[in-house]
């Protein structure tokens, strides 16, 4: 293969894949796919381990749930008010989705109208009349289940967090753990499990009189689907979150000097709300994208050879198996002392799963190069060689983002240290430790890439993205943890249960921020490796009928380089500015309710916090409770409103770019935009420090 690229100038996808083509009739495979004759068995083949094995983690995901809702709740233990706050938390986090879908609902009901219109006019196979109705039907499912994905992770996790907080009430730490995780875990296996059974099943209903690649082109709108809903609920999720969060401590925490989840703070519901919307339901959606994303990328670049799509197929197959069985090892046997934990060790009890289920994943993953492309094959364990890089690189850039937000490492503890001379510093410090974070993930992306194009060209690439997603049931499982054990030490606080309590709590929630923070450094990467990909497979697109030469000193791919490297910036920048909108209406909703709302003495929500501050406690009568629903009312509303400007930007540059000036610039502008988010994404949640 490398000989043969030396002596090649331009080493295209279609040269890789003609020689992989021609090399795998060399193979000693076990299953040699020339045997069957059938174009529908052999999809069905390919498909078929990856559909059990999506089954099999929907099934699990009813298992966990039902593990779930028998666990303990507030009345249990007579402590009815968490019931109650709990319930509150729900409602809103349900409301905000339905709002959301509702906006989501028109907008995919126009993508499915222009796609039935241009593929019926332009069917990607001649004279076939139903084209378009297949493109709409993948874009639709697609944009289904990215939303389902998000109302489950949802669901599950607004379930979870009171019964996190009983857990640790009424047993250990591990008791606490166990539960979050476990609500974790339906999220994470939710995801993969739709992604898997969703993906499979479209490759065996669009099968029939279509070749194998075209196959996969219709479910690039499956992919499409799902990246529009993943863009508009991470675009709102985010608003939402960070808008409740300036609103809740701006002014409860530094103005009324009360604490983060006081029950007399109107927005404290708001903002427990956010943590589901942003870290749960948006990043679910994001990562469903990206791992269909990364499988139908692969599929594209593996043509028309049944072996090259059954590969990455059959690994989502093996890494969902890898995650069944790393479930099983989450536990600990730390006591809990709240910011004073080890957190390493805490950390560890998540990794053990995560170490177990990657270590399944690459014996299967060897397993099925021995069944697909024989022991004694180069090309085959050159293959391999690139799902283990990337698998190695995500958990890499994990540990490298741990390092860097963990209070237990040198960067967390250096911007604590400077909270000594005041805010000012603290924010130096932590944009230059986030700055300074950005070197190891890049690096990390950089060797990943150049090393797997050297061992199997863009088709290295994309496999490396498939190991990276491999094991992403597991991986989301503790990425969604970190919200669920928040929203649990949220509820102790609100219900004022005993310092025992709030130290078990506060533990998991150390845990949680740093794996909230892992899981955002983790999608960036596989991400990016997914970007990769699905360039290969647009470039491969734009030149399959127009011979066209993408040249980086072409001015009109420089050009498009520059315009696209400036996109994420100025879609940054939509999005704070959102935020500071959002957050402006919140805080002036907190001040108006603590100089307005009244019990029926007459006392104001201020003085009520007052006399809590000065006396310690306050009774029944003389108490004041905040009007929670507005605060809701309004974070929904207004980051519903605001996603709007920046999810379109990102949707039609480009293509307004391609139709206006035409493939070398949308190569250029899609370049652009793969190449400057990285470094620009680590720094944010180095400074979200607790």
């Amino acid at each position: 293969l490398l000989e043969s690229r030396e002596r090649q100038p331009q080493w295209s996808p279609a040269f890789v894949v003609l020689l992989l083509v021609e090399n795998i009739e060399e193979m000693s495979a076990i299953l040699d796919f020339g045997d069957i004759e059938d174009d529908y068995v052999k999809m069905v083949v390919c498909a078929l381990p990856l559909l059990v094995a999506g089954v099999m983690s929907l099934i699990f995901v009813l298992v966990l749930r039902r593990r779930l809702l028998n666990k303990k709740i507030g009345k249990d233990i007579d402590v009815p008010k968490l019931d109650y706050l709990a319930a509150k938390v729900k409602s809103g986090s349900i409301a905000f989705l339905k709002e959301e879908y509702k906006y989501l609902a028109c907008y995919v009901a126009f993508w499915v109208v222009l796609l039935i219109i241009l593929f019926t006019i332009s069917p990607m196979k001649e004279d076939a009349m139903d084209d378009g109705v297949r493109c709409a039907a993948c874009l639709l499912i697609g944009a289904v289940l990215s939303g389902l994905a998000g109302f489950i992770g949802m669901t599950v996790a607004t379930d979870g967090n009171v019964r996190t907080t009983v857990a640790c009430a009424s047993g250990s730490l591990n008791d606490g753990l166990r539960v979050a995780f476990t609500a974790g875990a339906a999220m994470g296996f939710g995801v993969v499990g739709l992604a898997a059974t969703g993906l499979s099943v479209l490759l065996l209903l669009m099968k029939p009189n279509r070749t194998q690649l075209q196959a996969v082109q219709y479910t690039h709108s499956f992919g499409f689907g799902a990246s529009s809903i993943a863009l508009f609920a991470r675009v709102a999720g985010g608003i939402y979150t960070k808008a409740a969060d300036v609103g809740a401590d701006l002014v409860g925490k530094v103005e009324a000097g009360i604490d983060e989840d006081d029950p007399h703070n109107p927005a404290v519901i708001a903002d427990n709300v956010g943590d589901n919307v942003g870290d749960v339901a948006g990043m679910g959606a994001d990562l469903f994208e990206s791992y269909i994303g990364s499988l139908i990328g692969t599929a594209t670049l593996g043509k028309n050879e049944p072996a090259f799509l059954a590969f990455p197929l059959w690994l989502g197959a093996a890494g969902l198996i890898g995650s069944f069985i790393g479930f099983f090892f989450v536990r600990t046997k730390e006591k809990g002392d709240g910011w004073n934990t080890n957190l390493t060790a805490l950390m560890f009890a998540l990794e053990k799963g995560m170490y177990i289920a990657n270590l399944v994943f690459l014996i299967l993953a060897a397993v099925i190069v021995i069944v697909l492309f024989g022991h004694d094959s180069e090309l085959g364990w050159r293959m391999y060689a690139c799902v283990v890089i990337g698998l190695i690189a995500g958990m890499a850039i994990g540990k490298g983002t741990e390092f860097f937000t963990s209070f237990d490492y040198g960067p967390t503890i250096s911007i604590k240290d400077r909270a000594r001379t005041g805010p000012a510093t603290v924010i130096i410090q932590g944009m230059g430790v986030g700055m300074v974070s950005t070197i190891l993930p890049t690096i990390i992306l950089v060797v990943a890439i150049v090393v797997c194009d050297a061992l199997a060209a863009e088709y290295g690439i994309a496999l490396a993205a498939v190991g990276m997603l491999g094991t992403l049931a597991i991986s989301l499982s503790t990425d969604a943890y970190g919200p669920v054990a928040d929203n649990a030490g949220g509820l102790a606080e609100m219900a004022g249960l005993g310092p025992d309590v709030r130290a078990k709590t506060d533990s998991l929630d150390a845990l949680g921020n740093t794996t909230a923070a892992m899981g955002k450094g983790f999608a960036v990467g596989s991400a990016v490796l997914t970007a990769l990909s699905l360039l290969a497979a647009f470039k491969e697109e734009a030149t399959h009928h127009k011979k066209l030469s993408f040249d980086v000193s072409d001015p009109m791919l420089l050009a498009g380089t520059l315009l696209g490297a400036m996109l994420p910036f100025f879609f940054a920048a939509l999005t704070m500015m959102s935020v500071g909108k959002a957050a402006a209406e919140m805080i002036e909703e907190v001040r108006r309710q603590f100089r307005e709302v009244k019990n029926e003495k007459g006392t104001t929500l201020l003085e009520a916090i007052k006399k809590v501050t000065a006396e310690g406690r306050i009774s029944e009568e003389d108490d004041v409770e905040p009007d929670s629903d507005r605060c809701v009312m309004i974070s929904t509303r207004s980051s519903v409103k605001e996603m709007l400007a920046p999810g379109l930007y990102a949707v039609f540059t480009p293509l307004i770019a391609g139709f206006l000036i035409g493939p070398r610039m949308v190569m250029g502008l899609l370049a652009g935009c793969i190449g400057s988010p990285p470094p620009l994404a680590p720094p944010l949640p180095r400074l979200q420090l607790r």
